[in-house]
């Protein structure tokens, strides 16, 4: 198993800057390759990739509306994923979801990772 536990969302003013991080923890991790991700769900709307990166983290993946102001990084020695989110914009407002599956490449559909974390909240302010 692995457990996945987001920090560091809160309320922000548009143009502001926030970074998450998500530290993973259990045997699967430290024994396996596993790829991760940034998700996040609005109210209302479907939960969408944010960022992915692969277990090498030099295949990163940025959805089309965070390109060019979020970074997604990893640091393994720490089992831990950042994302890094500058100029953030009100529809950034969201929960956003750490997740991680088995195996190389990097994923961007929901559907095929295996472990979550419980959320955190990110608002942004106009």
């Amino acid at each position: 198993q692995v457990q996945l536990v987001e920090s560091g969302g809160g309320l922000v003013q548009a143009g502001g800057s926030l970074r998450l991080s998500c530290a993973a923890s259990g045997r699967a991790f430290s024994t396996n390759a596993m790829g991760m991700a940034w998700f996040r769900q609005a109210t209302g709307k479907e939960r969408d990739v944010v960022a992915a990166i692969d277990w090498s983290g030099r295949m990163p993946y940025y959805g089309d509306s965070v390109k060019g102001r979020f970074s997604i990084s990893r640091e393994n020695a720490k089992n831990t994923v950042y994302l890094q989110m500058n100029r953030l914009k009100p529809e950034d407002t969201a929960v956003y979801y750490c997740a991680a599956r088995s195996g190389f490449g990097v994923a961007t559909s929901p559907n095929v990772y295996d472990y979550w974390g419980q959320g955190t909240q990110v608002t942004v302010s106009s």
